[in-house]
């Protein structure tokens, strides 16, 4: 084989090697090595969609998956499911907080107003949406600052954050796990109780 052919080769064979770990982490569980931390979830603030200033801790006692959304990405189809599991856990203790996220190429180019109507129109969405936000790097709110504490930074659009009812980060899940997984459908049920 010719030198150049063989760097070639082993260019690819490099990158998707790197691809497939990739697409591998995007279905990740992680799960907190502690929960014994003082600060709780429910202590901070943010704003809903609308821009109100908003306390968490109206959510206290309940268990909540906290989810980065964007309106123009793959995933995006996943509201209903979210949809889906907020309406049937609801009932039990259950919350679905969602924060659109531009982070990942742009996909949530929407205004707040825009945000509202696609969720409302296309998936029906009652769970509670939050402000837009930066979930990830330096910049990434105090929010997310606090799920990332001991979990991984969100990869893409769509990862998910268990959050139990006193507050502490339990798990995160790769944005390909589907809102009705079976492994995290276990660990909600396990921390509501049923």
């Amino acid at each position: 084989m010719k030198p150049a052919l063989y760097i070639v080769v082993v260019v690819i064979v490099v990158v998707l090697a790197a691809g497939l770990m990739y697409l591998r982490s995007l279905g990740k569980v992680q799960t907190a090595t502690t929960n014994d931390s003082a600060d709780s979830f429910y202590d901070l603030k943010t704003r809903t969609l609308e821009g109100e200033v908003f306390e968490l801790s109206a959510y206290r006692g309940k268990v909540a998956l906290v989810v980065n959304l964007a309106s123009k990405c793959g995933l995006t189809p996943q509201y209903e499911g979210l949809e889906d599991l907020y309406r049937e856990l609801e009932p039990h203790g259950f919350v679905i907080f969602g924060f659109p996220s531009n982070d990942f190429l742009n996909q949530e180019p929407g205004t707040p107003a825009e945000i509202r109507q696609f969720c409302s129109a296309t998936y029906d969405v009652t769970f509670p949406l939050f402000e837009k936000m930066t979930v990830k790097g330096d910049g990434k709110s105090e929010i997310y600052r606090r799920l990332t504490a001991e979990l991984d930074e969100p990869d893409w659009n769509f990862t998910k954050y268990l959050v139990d009812r006193d507050g502490q980060v339990m798990n995160r899940f790769g944005p390909r796990v589907k809102p009705g997984d079976e492994n995290m459908r276990v660990k909600i049920d396990e921390l509501l109780g049923r």
